[in-house]
């Protein structure tokens, strides 16, 4: 489905130009892997670039809602052959050693994104994605009404269309979100090998953040923390000490830190993490994934709304291709589309996220939860979305 009016452009550049085609996709995440598979599936010609080399560990953590796995099993993700983890029970504990258990209606599963990442990115491969890696894309160019080029260190890739999936960061040759709110975040992530119960999920609070812990595939366990970057510059900007300091007044992960055996000993780490709405569409680059909205953690099941997100877009995408949706009836429609699917889950992770990460509040909360049960389950159901 390419057009030739776009094979045709010239451009004066002394890098390689590839040739054109109808999407150019800028990250290569969970989200823009699986948009990818789609649009290829519709007969659509993609390049994905990407800045690293599959498979590569990323943080975040790794419990999937089961609402994504008919989803990824149809795009051809084995799940079932993986014997991964099915979790159904999920743990909430305060910094003070309260723990408020509770069962998951719709539940998860557990996989590495190492795993999922790179099963996704053969399966674009597979289906005729020009899967580029090594290439952290430097500028983005509209060269006309149909053509943007875009750059990078490989060339530069010519198409109809762009999207951008490149996660919590925006790239420097895009417009940037001048009202950003809140606090500045860091993300901590280790694997872990410990004899914890394989179908349930922890969260687990100490001062000014949580951390989750839930099983994955190779007999892991991942153990990722969110917390403010003033707690690590009150702690001599060192995660040890840090974790030593406040991670550690949480008993339960105390004893997680102190008695597991660590795969690796020194963690991923990620900064500059800040928490707000993003839009869906900017310099004409469609944005999915955590490029559109960086999502807190509570409102639940990140991954799944990214690749939720991508079924979203594709569809509208794939009417644009046929010709029976113009460019700006896509545009509108993504962004009506992605608040409706997405704008109650936000708004109540940023509710919870207040409750969460506070000595006497979290424990309170967690106290009164445990002694109403329906009320309980019905906050961890607007975490969880139904089955696409």
């Amino acid at each position: 489905m390419r057009s030739a009016s776009i094979a045709n452009q010239e451009i004066d550049s002394e890098e390689p130009v590839f040739g054109a085609f109808d999407c150019a996709i800028i990250g290569g995440g969970l989200a823009g892997l699986c948009l990818a598979i789609q649009l290829a599936d519709a007969g659509i010609s993609v390049v994905l670039l990407e800045k690293n080399s599959y498979p590569f560990h990323k943080v975040c953590g790794e419990y999937i809602s089961m609402e994504s796995w008919d989803f990824l099993t149809g795009l051809g993700v084995p799940l079932a052959g993986l014997n991964l983890p099915v979790i159904d029970q999920l743990g909430i504990s305060s910094e003070k050693g309260f723990m408020l258990d509770q069962t998951l209606k719709l539940g998860g599963f557990g996989i590495s994104r190492y795993s999922l990442d790179s099963c996704l990115s053969n399966i674009a491969k597979a289906k005729g994605v020009k899967l580029v890696e090594n290439c952290k894309v430097s500028g983005v160019k509209r060269r006309n009404s149909e053509v943007y080029e875009v750059i990078g260190p490989a060339g530069t890739f010519m198409a109809r269309t762009v999207c951008g999936s490149y996660g919590k960061y925006t790239p420097s040759f895009l417009s940037h979100d001048k009202n950003k709110r809140g606090n500045n975040f860091i993300g901590v992530k280790y694997h872990i090998k410990a004899d914890l119960i394989s179908n349930r999920i922890e969260l687990h609070n100490f001062k000014d953040g949580y951390c989750g812990i839930s099983k994955v595939d190779n007999d892991w366990h991942c153990l990722c923390y969110l917390t403010t970057a003033r707690n690590l510059l009150e702690n001599s900007k060192d995660i040890k000490v840090l974790e030593e300091n406040v991670l550690y007044k949480n008993p339960y992960l105390k004893n997680y830190f102190t008695q597991s055996e660590f795969v690796s000993a020194q963690p991923m780490v990620i900064s500059n993490i800040q928490f707000s709405e993003k839009a869906t569409n900017t310099d004409g680059i469609f944005l999915l994934g955590d490029a559109s909205g960086t999502i807190t953690p509570l409102c639940g099941n990140g991954m799944s709304m990214g690749m939720r997100g991508s079924k979203i877009l594709a569809a509208e995408l794939i009417l644009f291709f046929q010709n029976k949706h113009s460019f700006e009836q896509v545009v509108s429609n993504y962004r009506i589309q992605w608040k409706k699917a997405f704008h109650t889950r936000i708004t109540a992770g940023y509710y919870l996220q207040s409750l969460f990460g506070k000595r006497n509040t979290t424990d309170l909360a967690l106290k009164v939860l445990s002694r109403i049960p329906a009320v309980t389950g019905k906050l961890v159901s607007l975490t969880h979305g139904k089955r696409f």
